[in-house]
């Protein structure tokens, strides 16, 4: 959500720190916090204050008219203070419906004052701008402000000034005061602007001869611009609304939130109910508890989540094991039901999403079982059918009644099943799977294109259509009567005054997309376009709908794309200007810009004129921005739609990113040609849900949109509506509007004044909201009622007294509609046409490989990492273990060479070896390589690779030889002295033996060390024993014949992989066989190699040349003929 309630303390911090105002602001910082933790003897020594003035003590939890409850304790010593506190402290207090227990106290220096001096004051903020209100009487009395205040509303990026505040504010105030409030009330209109307010109440605001004094506040912010005000808010806590307590369960699921690209959202309602939900998408999490307060479950109802935005495998984990453990702690006499419910996906695969919640029954079977726990499963969506056969088999695996139904089975059928208003199908009705909906059912490969775009609700004569059956009468729609509207500031008069009174300058499209479309795509969002490359060839168009993308963190390069059965090019712009002068028949641009440069890169689309509409995916841009955003495309004729939304479809001709889903939802819901209907929605998942409705009980889908879940989306629901109104092609209207916001309203006087004369269908969603004890924020931003108006059930019936279809709940949507649509198919307003079907498409091979319906043998093959989940594992091990078993580099090695978990030990002797063998000085031919390069003006890789190369059997490579040769030799039976004479006699050399420097009367001291280690910890050391007794009869013969370093780890490390009890025989000679051991000495020695280079970086060494004194040149004498 965006606009957040945050306590009394915290707003009036920011206030005192910066406001900007001559006027004296008294009691700055003046404010004390106590909890149930508090010590009074830090709290006195924090704030000396409280023993020398006298207090006023009050709970900081959101609770409205606390004086008017006896919940403020006044003009207080210290000693008062404190027994006030503890008399209400930890009690039970009854604030309207809601109950909570007291927690949190304010304490404050009292202001003594009188009547006339107090003052109210409060700004919120709208989508045409920001309204201040004022009134000369403030305070506890001070009654419907709404009817009684002065009012001044301050279009969006207009300043407020202290002329506008003494002219149409105080009219009532004394001259004497006028100054000081005016410059006050600009100042903290100022402040609220730049820390981001969406709601900021001060009653009563005092003002004396002293300065001014803020008493009680109330403040909302928008917490999607944390981003922006981060450095001034700080860390902001956002207390829950009286009578819900906060659970750790919530911050849990509110941090993985945080850390997501997805949405998942946790509130507890009652953890001691029967009825659990874990519902993907905004909007249907709401219409699944609109469902169950419907059917009478609301006192049972245990919480409201959802997840969605296609969350990983461990995130879908992480959130259902949450809600099945809340689940499980209690039990209930009656059992208990989890709906995992949803809308039709666009682009989340439900397969991949319930493997994450199938983990999680799993893990907690046993519990579930105990609680005697019964599953619904509801979804639809790309690969739904796999996600239901694997929920299936978990039930069956794991003895866990589930019942799963897919996109045949309405969306909240399964609720009416759960709480037994519904009988269970034994068998349900099954879709067919994904890949049928891609082969063609008729015998023609090619289908004419006339056939299938013209619209179904062209009237036409055909001898094949039988007229529908006319239908029982509809839902009865009551005379078109006055009403008393519940709402303050809705647009009255005629309808042009109402448009007029919108700020629209620019004149806006009818007709938003057509056939020949064309946009441009903002962002590197591959599959969104091919998606929508895909739908134009079903659709028969001519050209792909995408003209190019712009992503700035490339150069201009090309995109491959699919168009049908062919590959394309698709331009890619590093920059919008590039893109808009090279194609200039592109009038949409679709923005998946991130919620940071959403704004800003929109504000560049606007330049161009040819830019007739936007789209914007992204969601959690801040409120103040997408406002200005609105204002914008007012004045320059630009719809938009979004932000946080899906987008858009108009069947037949063009849709916006990944709406409709994968092309077997667009031919399933029959997306690809024009049917009759339009509808409107806030959801986007929703918007989906109407397709599959719409399609089943009508001729289909002329064109929907969904406007976005944020409280200003960019294009209102009556925008649409009226666009559809203004649309011979479309015959009716449906509208899934939402709690929070007036808009609907403006729909109910459309159809009043007789600019609506189509058939509208409503349904607001969010009717559960009124029967719960505590203010409930729902997934989308904008779904919060702020007044009663704003209801989603004043808002239905308000629909219903002007003259819409409203039915009773959600779950009778689909029958309203066929009811309309049979209607008007009746009275020959709509004839529907003949079904043809649309041409193939090939499947993706990566979409078919997921569906399980194509194999192919792996290009690479890997043993020791994978990436893919939500944690890096090496060789099977999650790379926190790795950490919190303090494996160290040894360990990681043994993971990611070796595929074992290599004792304590042998982790140290490995981390030993790279020690040793780091560096061996400049002169050694890998570090004068390395050196040369860096001083060529060569890169760190380059200079790396130089002195790498060196490595072989002359230098540094000798591990794996020694390591062949001794353990050949011990292995064959032969005696030191025998193997010694062999090679003396085949003229070889033996790898591991010999120092230029060392030697026996000086010993390499890296040897020694090792050799210590080693003779302590290993359980045998027979290989290195047989060199050492090689050793005696080298160094008999010439000292420094030694067993060098590099033998030294060759031997050890054969007896490290025959004894340490993780290999056998064989493995550990592979190991050597392929070349393990000399790894050692790259990994160590290009520690070494790095250090040279940066070494001569920082010295700032010059090209280096050899001196012509250190080279002998031999030429052949010169030869006369």
């Amino acid at each position: 959500m965006s606009a957040k309630a945050i306590s009394e303390k915290t707003g009036k911090e920011f206030v005192y720190k910066y406001i900007c105002t001559s006027a004296p602001v008294q009691n700055r910082f003046y404010c004390a916090s106590v909890t149930t933790e508090t010590d009074w003897d830090r709290l006195i020594q924090e704030h000396p204050w409280l023993s020398t003035m006298r207090l006023v003590v009050k709970p900081d939890q959101l609770i409205k008219r606390r004086g008017k409850l006896g919940l403020v304790g006044i003009n207080l010593d210290l000693q008062g203070v404190q027994e006030w506190v503890k008399a209400h402290i930890m009690k039970e207090t009854s604030v309207g419906k809601a109950k909570g227990v007291l927690k949190n106290f304010l304490i404050e220096p009292f202001v003594p004052h009188a009547q006339e001096e107090e003052f109210y004051v409060c700004i919120y903020a709208t989508r045409e701008g920001d309204h201040v209100l004022f009134h000369h009487e403030g305070g506890v009395e001070v009654g419907d402000v709404d009817a009684k205040a002065q009012r001044l509303m301050v279009p969006v990026d207009d300043k407020l000034s202290e002329d506008q505040v003494r002219e149409q504010l105080l009219l009532h105030v004394p001259d004497n005061q006028k100054e000081v409030l005016s410059n006050f009330i600009v100042g903290l209109f100022n402040l609220y602007e730049d820390l981001y307010f969406t709601y900021l109440e001060i009653n009563p605001l005092v003002v004396t001869q002293d300065g001014v004094y803020i008493l009680d506040m109330a403040a909302k912010i928008d917490a999607t611009a944390d981003y922006i005000c981060k450095a001034k808010w700080g860390d902001v806590e956002f207390p829950p609304p009286f009578g819900r307590e906060a659970y750790p369960e919530e911050a849990y699921i509110a941090d993985l939130d945080a850390k997501s690209g997805a949405s998942l959202k946790l509130t507890l309602l009652n953890p001691r109910g029967r009825i659990w939900t874990m519902v993907a998408g905004g909007g249907a999490s709401v219409v699944y508890s609109d469902t169950i307060c419907d059917l009478g479950g609301v006192d049972e109802l245990a919480n409201y989540g959802e997840y969605s935005g296609a969350p990983s495998e461990q995130q879908t984990y992480d959130y259902a094991k949450t809600i099945l453990s809340l689940m499980t702690r209690e039990k209930h006499p009656q059992g208990k039901v989890l709906i995992i419910g949803g809308s039709i996906a666009n682009f989340t695969n439900v397969a991949a999403t319930f493997k994450g919640i199938v983990r999680a029954i799993k893990d907690y079977q046993g519990p579930l079982k105990e609680h005697e726990v019964t599953i619904f499963v509801r979804r639809g969506g790309p690969n739904y059918q796999e996600g239901l056969r694997v929920m299936g088999e978990v039930g069956k695996t794991t003895g866990i009644p589930i019942h799963v139904f897919g996109t045949e089975t309405h969306m909240t059928a399964i609720v009416g099943m759960a709480l037994g208003h519904r009988p269970i199908p034994n068998q349900p009705p099954m879709d067919a799977h994904t890949a049928n909906f891609l082969l063609n059912a008729s015998n023609s490969a090619v289908t004419p294109a006339a056939t299938r775009t013209a619209s179904f609700s062209e009237p036409r004569t055909s001898n094949d259509v039988t007229p529908a059956k006319k239908s029982k009468a509809g839902l009865p729609a009551d005379c078109l009567h006055s009403i008393l509207w519940p709402l303050k500031n809705v647009v009255t008069g005629d309808w042009k005054e109402a448009q007029a009174s919108s700020g629209c300058s620019g004149a806006k499209a009818t007709t938003l997309f057509r056939k020949h479309t064309k946009a441009i795509v903002w962002g590197m969002q591959t599959r969104a376009v091919q998606g929508m490359l895909d739908f134009d060839y079903v659709c028969s168009r001519e050209e792909p709908s995408v003209a190019a993308m712009v992503y700035p963190f490339t150069g201009d390069h090309k995109q491959k794309f699919y168009w049908g059965h062919k590959e394309i090019l698709l331009p890619v712009y590093k920059n919008m200007a590039d893109a808009m002068k090279k194609h200039p028949e592109v009038d949409v641009l679709i923005s998946f810009a991130s919620l940071r440069s959403a704004f800003d890169s929109t504000v560049e689309a606007m330049q161009y004129p040819q830019i007739h509409t936007i789209a914007i995916i992204a969601e959690g841009i801040p409120e103040a921005q997408t406002r200005r955003l609105i204002k914008m495309a007012d004045e320059k004729g630009v719809t938009i739609i979004g932000p946080a939304t899906v987008g858009g479809i108009k069947p037949g001709c063009f849709k916006i990113g990944n709406t409709g889903g994968m092309l077997d939802n667009i031919l399933a819901s029959k997306l690809y040609r024009p049917g009759s209907v339009a509808y409107v929605s806030r959801s986007g998942g929703m918007s989906n849900e109407l397709n599959n409705i719409i399609s089943r009980t009508t001729d289909g889908v002329y064109e929907g949109v969904a406007i976005g879940g944020d409280r200003y989306p960019g294009s209102t629901f009556m925008d649409h509506v009226l666009r559809y109104q203004d649309t011979p092609g479309v015959k009716m209207i449906v509208v899934l509007g939402e709690i929070g916001g007036t808009e609907e309203y403006r729909i109910c006087q459309g159809i009043r004044e007789g600019r609506i004369t189509k058939p509208v269908v409503c349904w607001c969603i969010g009717t559960c909201a009124t029967m719960f004890a505590s203010e409930v924020q729902f997934g989308h931003a904008g779904a919060c009622a702020n007044q009663a108006s704003e209801t989603a059930v004043a808002k239905n019936q308000a629909l219903r007294d002007a003259g819409a279809y409203v039915p009773k709940s959600f779950d009778e949507l689909g029958d309203v509609i066929r009811t309309v649509y049979d209607e008007l198919v009746a009275n020959g307003t709509i004839v529907p046409a003949q079904e043809v079907p649309p041409p193939t498409v090939p499947m993706d091979y990566s979409w078919a490989r997921e569906l399980g319906l194509i194999r192919k043998p792996a290009s690479f093959m890997t043993s020791i990492c994978d990436e893919r989940g939500q944690e890096l594992i090496y060789a099977g091990m999650p790379i926190t273990e790795v950490f919190k078993e303090e494996m160290g580099l040894g360990g990681v090695l043994g993971l990611l060479w070796f595929q074992r978990r290599l004792p304590r030990y042998a982790c140290q002797f490995i981390e030993m070896c790279l020690m040793v063998t780091a560096d061996h000085g400049p002169a050694v031919s890998g570090a004068h390589n390395t050196i040369v390069c860096a001083r060529a003006g060569k890169d760190l890789i380059s200079s790396l690779t130089s002195g790498l190369l060196t490595i072989g059997d002359r230098f540094g490579g000798a591990l794996d030889a020694a390591a062949k040769q001794f353990s050949k030799a011990f292995d064959s039976g032969m005696l030191p002295m025998e193997f010694v004479n062999k090679m003396k006699k085949d003229g070889k050399l033996i790898m591991g033996i010999g120092h230029r420097v060392k030697s026996i009367n000086n010993p390499d001291m890296r040897v020694q060390i090792l050799k210590d280690f080693v003779k302590q910890h290993f359980p045998s050391t027979q290989l290195l024993d047989y060199a050492l007794d090689v050793e005696k009869i080298t160094t008999s013969k010439k000292p420094n014949l030694i067993l060098n370093v590099d033998g030294f780890i060759g031997v050890a490390f054969v007896d490290l992989l025959r004894t340490c009890g993780g290999f056998t025989r064989d493995e550990a000679d592979e190991f050597v066989e392929i070349g393990a051991l000399n790894g050692i000495f790259v990994l160590g020695r290009s520690m070494g190699f790095i250090g040279h280079y940066l070494d001569q970086k920082r010295l700032k060494q010059g090209l280096y040349r050899h001196p012509w004194d250190d080279i002998s040149y031999v030429l052949p004498e010169h030869m006369s003929m």
